[in-house]
C-alpha cells in the first residue's frame, strides 16, 4: 500500500486567481515570499511569510479578519505539507492549531468567497495525515494509521484511495464490516481496480458470505474482462463451492492464460473428473503431474480415474486396474501413511488377486488404525 500526494503547491496561481487578495502591503509580502519559495525552494521564504501572516493578526479584529485567517491557514498549511523536517521547527501542537483554524474558517459563512483557498489547506492537511498515518503503518500500528487516514478523509472526501488505507487499516484490525464497507465504496466508484475487487471479495469470503464475494467479482468481471486476477478468483469460488459447471465455462481461458500452472492443470482436471469427462480430465492430471511430480493430489486422483473407467468399461478393467494400481502406488510413495490411498489400494489388489501387495497393506492399515 502506497501513499499519494493530492496536492502541489503552486501557490502563486492560487493566489493569482482571487481577485479580493493582496488588499494591503503585509499581504502582499506573504503571496511574494509564498512566490519565492515556488521559485527557489528555500524553506526561508516560507518562515517570512509566516511571519509576515503572523504581524498583521495581533488584535481579535484581526483574528476576525476572514481574508487574514484565510492567508494564514494557507501559510500554515503549506509549511505542514512542504517542511515535513520540521527545519523551521514549529511547535508540537502546529497540526493541531492549523487544523482548528482549517475547521473554523470551514464554518463560516462567508468562506465561499475563499473556497479554493480553503480546498487547498484542506488537501495539504490531508496530505500530512495521510504522511503520518503511513509511518504507522510502516510499523504495523493500525489503529493509529487507521485515525489518521480518517483524519485526512475529513479534509479530502472525494480523493478515493483513502477508502483503500482506510479498508486495509481495518482489515489489519480484524474489522471486516468496516474493511467491507471501505471496499463497497471504492467497488461501487466508476472505474474501480481490480485490487480492490479483490480485496472486498476477500473480505465477503472471509466473512462468510460467498454469494457476496462472487456478485463482486462477477461485477468486477463484467466491467473488467481481461483481468486475470478476477478470472482466477472466480475460479477459485465456484471450485471452492464445488461448482463444477460454472467452473466449467471458465476452464479454457484460465488454462490458456496459465498453460504452465500446475495448480490450476489440476484444478481443472478435478473439475472435469466430476463432470464424467475423463479423457479432459485424465490429459489434464497427466499435464499436472509432468509440471510437478512430486504432488501428491493429481498422482492419486489419476489412480481412482483408471479405477473408475475399469468399473464402467469392464471389457478393458484389467487394463485400467492395472494402470489404476500403477499410479496409486506412487502417490503412496509419496504418501504412505495416507489411509485414503490404502484403502483404494487395498480394493485394488483384491481385484487383481494380488495377495501379497494386499497382505502388505493390510498390515499398514493395521498399524495405522491400531485394529
Amino acid at each position: 500500500m502506497q501513499g499519494r500526494k493530492l496536492v502541489l503547491p503552486v501557490l502563486i496561481l492560487l493566489f493569482a486567481t482571487h481577485g479580493g487578495f493582496c488588499q494591503s502591503e503585509a499581504l502582499k509580502s506573504v503571496v511574494n515570499n509564498l512566490a519565492f519559495y515556488k521559485q527557489k525552494k528555500d524553506l526561508k521564504y516560507l518562515a517570512q511569510a509566516k511571519k509576515s501572516v503572523d504581524s498583521v493578526i495581533v488584535s481579535r479584529s484581526d483574528s476576525a479578519n476572514l481574508e487574514k485567517m484565510v492567508y494564514r491557514a494557507i501559510v500554515n498549511s503549506s509549511i505542514l505539507y512542504i517542511d515535513s523536517l520540521n527545519k523551521l521547527h514549529q511547535p508540537a501542537a502546529f497540526l493541531t492549531q492549523t487544523t482548528d483554524l482549517v475547521d473554523r474558517l470551514s464554518a463560516n459563512k462567508k468562506i465561499y468567497r475563499y473556497q479554493p483557498e480553503l480546498e487547498y489547506a484542506q488537501h495539504c492537511l490531508a496530505d500530512v495525515y495521510i504522511r503520518h498515518a503511513f509511518k504507522y503503518t510502516r510499523n504495523s500500528d493500525y489503529n493509529n494509521a487507521l485515525q489518521l487516514f480518517l483524519e485526512a478523509q475529513k479534509y479530502a472526501p472525494s480523493f478515493m484511495p483513502l477508502n483503500a488505507y482506510i479498508a486495509y487499516s481495518c482489515d489489519r484490525l480484524g474489522n471486516l464490516q468496516g474493511a467491507a464497507k471501505y471496499y463497497n465504496i471504492l467497488i461501487n466508484n466508476d472505474k474501480p481496480r481490480a485490487e480492490y475487487i479483490d480485496a472486498a471479495s476477500n473480505i465477503y469470503k472471509a466473512l462468510g458470505d460467498t454469494a457476496k464475494a462472487l456478485e463482486i467479482v462477477k461485477k468486477g468481471r463484467r466491467l473488467l474482462p481481461a483481468d486475470r486476477l478476477l478470472l482466477l478468483d472466480e475460479a477459485n469460488i465456484y471450485n471452492n463451492k464445488k461448482d463444477y459447471h460454472e467452473l466449467a465455462a471458465l476452464l479454457p481461458d484460465l488454462l490458456d492464460i496459465n498453460p504452465n500452472n500446475a495448480d490450476i492443470a489440476f484444478v481443472a482436471a478435478n473439475c472435469y473428473d466430476h463432470l464424467n469427462q475423463y479423457d479432459k480430465a485424465e490429459s489434464l492430471y497427466l499435464h499436472a503431474i509432468e509440471l510437478n511430480s512430486a504432488a501428491y493430489e493429481p498422482i492419486f486422483n489419476l489412480g481412482l480415474l483408471y479405477l473408475k473407467q475399469g468399473e464402467k468399461k469392464k471389457r478393458d478393467e484389467g487394463q485400467y486396474i492395472t494402470r489404476s494400481a500403477q499410479w496409486l502406488e506412487k502417490a503412496s510413495e509419496i504418501s504412505p501413511n495416507d489411509i485414503k490411498c490404502l484403502h483404494v489400494l487395498q480394493l485394488v489388489y483384491t481385484k487383481t488377486g494380488n495377495q501379497d501387495q494386499l497382505n502388505q497393506v493390510n498390515d499398514k492399515l493395521k498399524q495405522l488404525t491400531n485394529q
